[in-house]
């Protein structure tokens, strides 16, 4: 088991319909000691690549519903960086081209060798940690976001957020000053098919303004934009 990633906890997305290749797949990743989310049609795909935030998807390109590419696209279209590698039938060049066209990061052609599937999978996701470790901390008053080790202190203590609370407060902190609508906040933090309402957000944000602002109810940084959204002044 050398050179395999040691309790990494990493989550790792298969979208494949084929039954046994995704079962196969799923006990290989998890005895290398992956998290593994299994999605057996597009429908599903799609939802889990946006509610559950993976940290890398193996996505068939021949999908019941939603096709792989419809679901790479839209993750792209809508900013999501999380490394892709996508499965198609030998000899399909066409859906290469436009897989690594829309922002695939690699791609296999079926049938592949395991062994070849799980060393691109581990060479994604390191350079992907290596991208991710390099991102600045974001800071406003008394509170510092790691966004690497996805941790908030403020005045040095931690302040334990929940990941939506976090993604939240990372969305308005990489752009201080900009107001974001409800709407926008929803698809970039919920993401796709989300069934709740705007209010949701509002909610969020007094749950902030009580860990992180010195008065919740006049706060310095986390403005209430009137009849549109909010956003973070540092």
């Amino acid at each position: 088991m050398s050179g395999q990633p040691e309790a990494t906890r990493e989550t790792i997305l298969i979208v494949e319909d084929d039954r046994s290749l995704r079962d196969g797949l799923a006990l290989n990743f998890r005895v290398r000691g992956y998290r593994v989310l299994l999605a057996a049609d597009g429908e599903q795909g799609m939802k889990l690549a946006f509610d559950a935030r993976p940290d890398l998807i193996v996505l068939d390109v021949n999908l019941p519903g939603f096709s792989g590419l419809e679901i790479l696209e839209e993750l792209r279209e809508r900013g999501q960086k999380v490394p892709v590698l996508i499965l198609s039938a030998r000899g399909k060049v066409a859906q290469k081209v436009e897989g690594l066209g829309l922002g695939a990061d690699d791609y296999l052609a079926k049938p592949f060798e395991l062994a070849e599937l799980l060393a691109r999978v581990e060479a994604l996701l390191r350079r992907f940690r290596s991208q991710r470790e390099s991102l600045p901390d974001l800071a406003f008053g008394d509170v510092v976001v790691r966004v690497a080790a996805r941790s908030v202190t403020r005045g040095g203590a931690e302040v334990p957020l929940s990941a939506r609370e976090f993604d939240l407060l990372c969305l308005l902190a990489r752009s201080p000053g900009r107001t974001f609508s409800r709407d926008s906040i929803l698809e970039s933090v919920w993401g796709f098919d989300f069934e709740g309402t705007p209010r949701t957000v509002d909610n969020f944000i007094v749950s902030l303004r009580r860990k992180l602002e010195d008065e919740p109810a006049d706060p310095r940084h986390l403005i209430t934009v009137r009849q549109v959204g909010y956003r973070l002044d540092p």
